[in-house]
């Protein structure tokens, strides 16, 4: 007997995404399904490129067909993607309407690595096919140009009466900082209104290209820019970079606490500067101490995204401007950032799912009423 469609798609409904807790068929990720006799292709449409369980999920479905489809021969399972968006997104006037998730990377403190952190997630992201912005939201310290070896001035042309700011492009990302408006070396003198009035322009007057994930990399604190953020768009949700100190947790907790607050999700918690394995001796050393990104992770409610260790070529990255996950792929370091940027993209992924849940019951309550 020849194989049919209806199968093959019931044995695919035994595949569950191990993130979504749901199986692909239900979750529409199944797609350009083809039978030639008992040849069949199909694609998965993954919700990110960054998807960590890629191969899992393949394999799971070749074992769901092998099992429940007899004579079945696999010719090709591709593994494509389509990311999803924050469901409650709203119409801010026509600006970001291309971009589907924002997420704040955020400290309580400085010190802690956090740009760095945030602009390796950025491109490793990219590195993994998806299309990503990343916003130098530190208006008094802005280290995006240094880190990303960028120290050209962007375009500014007029459309439709308006004055519009090109973003400048590195690492397959698109970028916009102060450092790209201001001169080398000059402080930003500013009050805090005029500061958050820049991040407000970087929203509303920059042409943005679509995005999958539109990253800020947050000033420290839990001040003037984080509020305006939180109040003019609304946020996929926050990242908060710590070391694994105490004097370090403190601060991170409170950064927690204000996105808990303005109800912005906290996808997860990167410990960085986590130990340091001694070149000579292999030797581990956690000289900030351990476990506190996990402790703070859990006390949240949150996610332990990942650690990452002490190692002088993170640091020569972002000095010379060549971040390591795009310097030294095949590092050791560069995978543990990888791996990092993958959970957050499940993540950021789960939350859009759950989020289209709420919004679904808040129609049906609605419609209740």
């Amino acid at each position: 007997m020849a194989i049919t469609k209806e199968q093959v798609l019931n044995a695919l409904s035994t595949v569950n995404d191990p993130d979504l807790k749901k199986d692909l068929v239900t979750l529409n990720m199944i797609d350009k399904l083809t039978l030639d006799g008992n040849n069949i292709s199909f694609d998965v449409v993954l919700t990110t490129p960054a998807c960590p369980l890629k191969e899992k999920i393949k394999k799971d479905c070749e074992n769901a067909i092998k099992e429940m489809v007899p004579g079945a021969n696999i010719l090709n399972i591709n593994m494509t993607s389509n990311v999803t968006s924050f469901a409650f997104k709203k119409n801010s006037g026509g600006f970001l309407d291309n971009v589907k998730n924002t997420i704040a990377v955020a400290s309580g403190k400085g010190g802690v690595g956090k740009s760095t952190v945030a602009v390796n997630l950025a491109v490793s992201l990219a590195l993994e096919g998806a299309k990503v912005g990343l916003i130098d939201a530190d208006i008094y310290g802005p280290s995006i140009p240094l880190m990303l070896g960028v120290n050209e001035r962007p375009l500014v042309r007029e459309v439709a009466g308006k004055i519009r700011i090109q973003p400048l492009t590195k690492f397959g990302i698109q970028l916009m900082s102060i450092g790209f408006l201001v001169e080398e070396n000059s402080p930003v003198i500013w009050r805090g209104p005029m500061a958050s009035g820049a991040v407000r322009q970087f929203l509303t007057d920059v042409d943005w290209d679509e995005l999958d994930y539109l990253l800020f990399d947050m000033p420290p604190g839990t001040g003037d820019i984080q509020l305006t953020l939180c109040q003019t768009i609304p946020l996929t949700g926050a990242v908060i970079v710590t070391t694994p100190q105490e004097v370090s947790l403190v601060d991170a907790r409170k950064a927690a606490g204000m996105f808990e607050r303005v109800n912005v999700p906290v996808l997860g918690v990167v410990e960085n500067m986590s130990y340091f394995i001694a070149p000579d001796t292999n030797i581990r050393y956690d000289i900030f101490g351990n476990g506190g990104g996990e402790r703070l992770a859990n006390e949240c409610n949150t996610t332990f995204l990942g650690s990452i260790p002490i190692d002088p070529r993170i640091r020569v990255g972002g000095d010379k401007g060549i971040p390591v996950v795009y310097d030294i792929p095949d590092s050791h370091e560069a995978d543990i950032i990888t791996n990092i940027s993958r959970n957050l993209a499940a993540q950021i992924s789960i939350a859009n799912s759950n989020s289209m849940d709420n919004k679904l019951e808040i129609i049906l309550s609605d419609d209740d009423e």
